[in-house]
């Protein structure tokens, strides 16, 4: 349940710096950190990378199934699933799938995935990312005079 908390504000933050992103900024005039109330819930939440990339996915029997790879952010700036690697070895031969956020549970800090096993992960269509063209490499602005 703390995890679905956590994930909620993790999106309703993503909402808040896209929506942020959608108004015209005149120098000097926004803000560059988060606000009070953004400040609080981020200390109220979790960590990703402290607290689920890279974190074991048990299953009901306590028997690790897999690994928590990445989370998929949808458009509308939620949460909507988390990349769980089953099998393979240092991330070779490793078969990734798209879990649903609702079905993991976190009990005692750790992630279950209640009534999976590594077989029925491994069963699972493996998850294949968007492939998008990426963005141009940065370059360095020049200041105008």
């Amino acid at each position: 349940m703390l995890f679905r908390k956590t994930m909620l504000a993790v999106a309703a933050f993503s909402a808040v710096l896209a929506s942020a992103g959608a108004h015209a900024q005149i120098a000097g005039a926004q803000p560059l950190s988060v606000s009070v109330e953004q400040s609080q819930a981020l200390l109220e939440g979790w960590s990703v990378k402290k607290s689920v990339l890279g974190k074991p996915v048990y299953n009901d029997d306590n028997v690790k199934i897999g690994t928590v790879r990445d989370l998929i952010v949808a458009p509308d700036g939620s949460v909507s699933a988390a990349i769980v690697s089953a099998g393979g070895f240092l991330g070779v031969g490793s078969h990734d799938v798209a879990v649903p956020i609702a079905s993991l549970d976190v009990r005692q800090g750790n992630l279950y995935l209640p009534g999976a096993t590594k077989e029925a992960l491994k069963s699972t269509p493996a998850f294949q990312y968007a492939k998008v063209e990426s963005p141009p490499k940065p370059k360095k602005v020049e200041k105008q005079q």
